[in-house]
């Protein structure tokens, strides 16, 4: 079994205001801790990592689609999950008043991040 305490689950700032923790990683999935400070967003990208998330605290706003293509819009409340496949382009946005967390887990394990860079 691995253990990732919280000293171990270092954050990262991957954009303004938004910070991001690696957390357990094993064969087929990994986890990832994030808080998004209220005014803030991760701008559109993909993986093709398929992406389940919980959001733990605080609200988000997801652009889900390409940029020239229909795009769907979803408002996320304290409690909501979420699944995106592998390969879709997404952004997220907090308009809340306070830092949206969550849980995100990857498959397949997505233990070399851009973002760490």
């Amino acid at each position: 079994m691995e253990r990732i305490t919280a000293d171990e689950a270092d954050p990262s700032e991957a954009v303004e205001g938004v910070h991001l923790s690696a957390l357990a990683a094993g064969e087929r999935m990994s986890l990832q801790e994030f808080r998004i400070e209220p005014g803030k967003e991760v701008p559109t990208h993909s993986h093709p990592h398929e992406q389940a998330g919980y959001l733990v605290r605080g609200e988000l706003t997801f652009v889900v689609g390409e940029e020239n293509a229909k795009r769907e819009e979803l408002v996320l409340q304290e409690g909501d999950s979420y699944v995106l496949p592998g390969g879709e382009p997404h952004e997220v946005y907090n308009d809340g008043d306070e830092p949206a967390v969550g849980i995100d887990v990857f498959s397949p394990p997505r233990t070399d991040p851009d973002w760490k860079d």
